[in-house]
């Protein structure tokens, strides 16, 4: 294996941690902002993991199957366990603002590329990250992170740049899921 598959491994390790963290501090009297930040910290590692991997993947022409598998799905993970954390917590703080619909989208856009990809894939096609993937995948993970760090601090303002950044990476993920969408709209509707 690799180094940068063993970097998206990190990342899938991570997922857990962050489920174990969310569940374990508030019983142990450390929820709150420590909690927080820790789940943030855990965030920021798994999400430098995931520019690490490709980077040196990359840059050492060291792309596997493997990778080419487990790297966006281990984004996606870790992407969703955040969101549902936050999602979860939210529940009674309304500087957390996280409605379900939030993580439903994102969630729906995940599974309609995905499924392309693997229509794709059948045909002996590979689609790429798109630009608009790229950036909504970046602003997502920023804002995850305003909510991990920022968010609980309870300064309304904070809530205010949250739910900017969320909405802007809502509306990312709506437009690089269509783009997606429309530009293998001829694998989708073929027939054999």
């Amino acid at each position: 294996m690799n180094l940068p598959n063993k970097l998206t491994m990190v990342r899938v390790i991570l997922i857990p941690v962050m489920v174990a963290v969310y569940l374990v501090f508030p019983l142990i009297s450390w929820g709150g902002y420590p909690m927080f930040l820790l789940l943030g910290l855990i965030f920021a590692a798994g999400s430098f993991t995931d520019f690490l991997d490709g980077y040196i993947a990359r840059k050492r022409n060291l792309v596997t199957t493997f990778g080419k598998f487990m790297d966006p799905l281990a984004d996606k993970l870790l992407v969703m366990t955040a969101l549902l954390i936050l999602m979860d917590s939210a529940r009674g703080i309304v500087t957390m603002w996280m409605p379900f619909w939030i993580p439903l989208i994102i969630l729906s856009r995940e599974l309609i590329v995905t499924s392309i990809r693997l229509v794709a894939v059948g045909e002996g096609n590979i689609i790429a990250a798109s630009p608009w993937g790229k950036a909504k995948t970046f602003a997502t993970m920023g804002a995850i992170a305003i909510y991990f760090f920022l968010v609980p601090l309870g300064w309304t303002g904070f809530g205010v740049i949250g739910i900017i950044l969320m909405s802007l990476a809502v509306g990312l993920t709506l437009i690089s899921g269509f783009d997606y969408f429309w530009k293998n709209r001829h694998l989708i509707f073929a027939s054999k």
